[in-house]
């Protein structure tokens, strides 16, 4: 099959096709004579694990693992369970950041009832209070980033 059929299939943007296959997530395809690409049905089985595994927030470096083991027939599985065992972990860490951010965003809104004028507003007074506060952490540091930045 052809990238686009192989896009379809997947329900994948051509680019991320392309994209792990420069990441050595997807091996190279066949090519014809004209230089087209030709997919197998083996890559889309392997596109759909990996687009399923990013569906559950693993990074790529997680997916790497995953495929490794998964390629090795005699792989023992042990790998495999610490790494779920350490992406659970990932995400409760970031389940407490969400939570902390829905309360400071709440705390926020009840700053603020109805329509007032801008300089009034008290949730543009409660942001900018926030923003000179000596010793507060930098908006991106306080901002939620993905747990797998590594």
């Amino acid at each position: 099959m052809k990238i686009g059929e192989l896009s379809t299939a997947a329900a994948t943007q051509i680019e991320t096709i392309r994209y792990y296959e420069r990441e050595g997530l997807l091996p190279a395809p066949a090519r014809t004579a004209g230089n087209f690409r030709t997919y197998e049905a083996a890559h889309l089985e392997r596109l759909q694990f990996i687009r399923h595994c990013r569906g559950l927030d693993m990074s790529l470096d997680e997916v790497r693992v995953l495929l490794k083991v998964k390629d090795d027939p005699l792989a023992d599985c042990g790998d495999v369970n610490a790494l779920l065992d350490a992406h659970i972990g990932h995400v409760s860490t970031r389940i407490k950041e969400l939570r902390l951010l829905e309360r400071q965003l709440k705390e926020l809104r009840q700053r603020c009832c109805d329509e007032q004028s801008s300089q009034q507003c008290g949730i543009l007074v409660g942001l900018s209070e926030a923003a000179v506060e000596p010793g507060a952490p930098a908006p991106e540091a306080r901002h939620l980033r993905s747990v797998h930045a590594h």
